[in-house]
Parts: C-alpha cells; sequence; structure tokens
C-alpha cells in the first residue's frame, strides 16, 4: 500500500473505496482482510490480480461515479473469469470517509513490521536495502560514512553513526541483522553480538564460506555456543550462485528476509 499516494489523495480530497477480500473459499490469489484503495483514476495494494481484480476495479469505479446496485460481489475462479484457481470470493466495496484514519492506520502497521537493520553502506548494502524495501519490513540503515549511501529509498531509516552497539540493543525480539561493512573486524564483533542476543530471526553475514569458517573459530574462542553460531546465515541469499553483480545478490537475500522475517497476514 502506497502511504505517499495515500497522502496525495487527502490533499486532493478524492473520493476513495475500499474493496476488499470479505471471504474465500479454497484456493485463491489473496487472504481474507486483503484490500485495495481504488479512485476514479489510481489504485494502491492488490486483492490479487488478474480478471479478478480487473472486475473489481471496473465496479468499484462503477460505484464511485454514482451507479448503485450490489456492493458485494462473489467470484467462482473458474474458466468463465478466465482464472484457473479453483477457489471462490466475495469482494465487498466499502466506502472510506475518513482518509486521515486510514493513513494513521498504514502508519501504524508498519510500526508493527519486523525490523531489519542492514549494517554497511557499499555497493551490495546499496542494492540489498533497495531489495528489501520492497517488503514488509522495517528497514535501518546503519554506516558512519554519510557519504557512502547515494539515495537513500522512501521509508528507510538512515543512522549516520559508529555505535553499533546502540543499534544491536535497540532491536525486537524477531528482528533481523545483515551485517556488510568493509571491515571484517567489525562485522565479527556486530555479528558476535546479535547472535549473542538469542531472540532474532534472522542474522546475516555477507562473505564467502571460507570467512564463514574464521568467523566461527573466533566466535568459539571468545565462548559462543555452537547453537547461537548455527544460527548464522553466511554466505548471505544464493549460496553456490556464482553471480556476484550485487543485484543479483540482493534479489536472493530479498528472498530469504521474505522467508525467514516476513509473517504470512493470518
Amino acid at each position: 500500500m502506497d502511504l505517499e499516494l495515500l497522502r496525495v489523495w487527502q490533499r486532493q480530497a478524492r473520493p476513495v473505496l475500499r474493496v476488499i477480500v470479505a471471504e474465500t473459499r479454497g484456493s485463491t490469489p489473496r487472504e481474507a482482510g486483503a484490500f485495495m484503495l481504488v479512485t476514479e483514476a489510481a489504485q494502491t495494494g492488490t486483492i490479487g490480480g488478474g480478471q479478478l481484480e480487473w472486475d473489481c476495479l471496473d465496479r468499484a469505479r462503477q460505484i464511485l461515479r454514482g451507479e448503485t446496485g450490489c456492493e458485494e460481489s462473489r467470484f467462482v475462479l473458474g474458466p468463465q473469469i478466465n482464472q484457473c484457481c479453483g477457489g471462490a470470493v466475495i469482494v465487498r466495496y466499502e466506502r472510506v470517509d475518513d482518509l486521515d484514519h486510514e493513513t494513521r492506520l498504514l502508519s501504524q502497521a508498519r510500526y508493527a513490521w519486523p525490523g531489519l537493520t542492514v549494517f554497511g553502506a557499499g555497493h551490495v548494502g546499496r542494492a540489498v536495502v533497495r531489495a528489501a524495501n520492497l517488503l514488509p519490513l522495517a528497514v535501518r540503515w546503519v554506516d558512519p560514512r554519510d557519504d557512502e549511501f547515494g539515495l537513500v529509498p522512501e521509508g528507510v531509516i538512515l543512522c549516520v553513526t559508529n555505535d553499533w552497539e546502540d543499534e544491536i540493543v535497540r532491536l525486537k525480539s524477531g528482528d533481523g541483522v545483515l551485517v556488510m561493512t568493509p571491515s571484517h573486524t567489525l562485522d565479527a564483533l556486530i555479528v558476535a553480538a546479535a547472535l549473542e542476543r538469542d531472540d532474532l530471526a534472522y542474522v546475516g553475514l555477507i562473505g564467502s564460506q571460507s570467512k564463514r569458517r574464521r568467523f566461527e573459530a573466533g566466535f568459539r574462542a571468545v565462548g559462543l555456543a555452537q547453537a547461537q553460531i548455527d544460527r548464522l546465515v553466511c554466505p548471505i541469499g544464493a549460496d553456490g550462485l556464482g553471480d556476484k553483480r550485487p543485484e543479483i545478490i540482493a534479489a536472493f537475500v530479498a528472498a530469504e528476509l521474505a522467508a525467514r522475517l516476513v509473517q504470512r497476514p493470518g
């Protein structure tokens, strides 16, 4: 859901309709509760795409133009709408009278997202942050070098600081960490502190299997238990893929983060 688009609609005072999946049966593109917000010329969010979404957009805009009739639709996802999911959905159309409230709810929902703190603003760090920011994650980006970040994606919290210890302390249970600083010594310090937490859902470190072996030996030397060390994800993304381009690494890391950090709706 595009928060900035909602703010534009607020300023323009456009009439808005919520199109929500009210009920589902069998295999469906989205779960009950999924919704999109629709104006006469734009939308944000999705109820699954395809002919289902197209027909719902068309009906929503009929309602926005003042046409009366059924404000709830039932779809069997079969040949008649050129979809083969096999399930059925009931879609409801609800007028949004308070877009300010809708915007506040969306902002509050983002605060509940799992957090991902990325240490390092190098070329891979920049690509990973761009990819991770497309997921329902609250991304925090940490590096003491102010001139390394480049263009910061909207919504990412920027932290120009050397105080990595405070950044580890502020993480919530279930959050994730990605470590890719220019210093292997700093990498080791941050990863060790993250592994000591025991309550983080993801601790990733950029590097090879040989880097991992060296780090594991160091972690054992400072007293980390093997169970803690085993939680480390290194290499990150596609182990053995062999393609070291930042954008390729970032794509596979984003998939890994989605699997480990992002909770399934409902």
